[in-house]
């Protein structure tokens, strides 16, 4: 038998549960780098999930509380479509993926896990990246730091 060892996990898992909305409050914040913060326009922002999916897995949100697209003006969906793009061409420039997968969960039963305030998710995905892993459960192979991966990113949001 073979063990699979993602020792980082148990944080989230078992880790005190901050209220308030993370993407509410880690803008807030202005500490960029160490909410993993890569780029900043007027009215949304693009962020790193701390509990990637993949090496690169990125989140656009709207800095306003919201949790339907609907809420939406124009001006703010524009932004984030424009910061979306961005993020994309960042991770191919700077991971090379294969392909991706772009997603908004809305609602808890769509498998929101901050059901509250939407936010786009961009996982990078490459040929035979997770093969058996997603049917383990809670089991992610991260093979790069997430410090490195947010050092490449951020110089290529500039």
């Amino acid at each position: 038998m073979k063990h699979l060892w993602a020792p980082w996990r148990i944080d989230y898992i078992k880790g005190e549960k901050t209220p308030g909305c993370i993407l509410c409050d880690k803008p807030g914040e202005k500490k960029d780098r160490d909410n993993l913060i890569l780029a900043r326009g007027k009215h949304a922002f693009v962020m790193m999930n701390l509990y990637p999916y993949n090496n690169g897995h990125l989140m656009v949100s709207p800095y306003r509380h919201v949790n339907s697209l609907e809420a939406l003006s124009d001006t703010i969906t524009t932004e984030m479509m424009r910061l979306m793009k961005k993020s994309l061409a960042v991770l191919r420039k700077t991971h090379k993926p294969d392909g991706f997968n772009m997603g908004l969960n809305l609602g808890k039963a769509a498998g929101a896990g901050i059901e509250e305030h939407l936010h786009f998710h961009i996982v990078p995905r490459w040929g035979g990246d997770t093969n058996f892993m997603t049917v383990t459960p809670e089991v992610r192979v991260i093979p790069e730091d997430i410090r490195e991966t947010y050092r490449q990113l951020k110089r290529h949001f500039k």
